[in-house]
């Protein structure tokens, strides 16, 4: 990539998350399990598979904010299939979604769990 690729791209991902709220909910849970696994020493391999989950969202937000985008511009008065489009690319960040938590709730539950267990209620 070109420099003015990159920074094109930077600003594709400024204008995600400065208009839409749910990848700035993404971001903010990126953040939080950064510093989670921090603590709890994750190993290369949660590592991975942390940081694939989190690329993908992201990624998807992009997408789909990117296909949002189009479809207001292509389509800027409501029809139907335009509202599928919108609906199957939103279906896909809530997919991505869901299996990041599954591989979230994988990885950061036992830790979480055996800290719990060794606390006195």
């Amino acid at each position: 990539m070109t420099v003015r690729a990159f920074r094109d791209a930077f600003r594709g991902v400024a204008e995600m998350l400065r208009t839409q709220r749910n990848a700035r909910f993404h971001a903010v849970a990126m953040v939080v399990l950064l510093a989670a696994g921090l603590w709890l020493r994750l190993s290369r391999m949660e590592w991975a598979l942390v940081t694939l989950c989190i690329a993908l969202v992201l990624a998807l937000e992009a997408v789909n904010t990117a296909l949002e985008y189009l479809t207001d511009l292509v389509s800027p008065h409501y029809h139907p299939l335009a509202g599928k489009a919108k609906d199957v690319a939103a279906g896909a960040v809530l997919l991505g979604t869901l299996g990041a938590v599954v591989t979230g709730l994988l990885i950061f539950g036992p830790k979480i769990v055996a800290i719990l267990g060794g606390l006195v209620f």
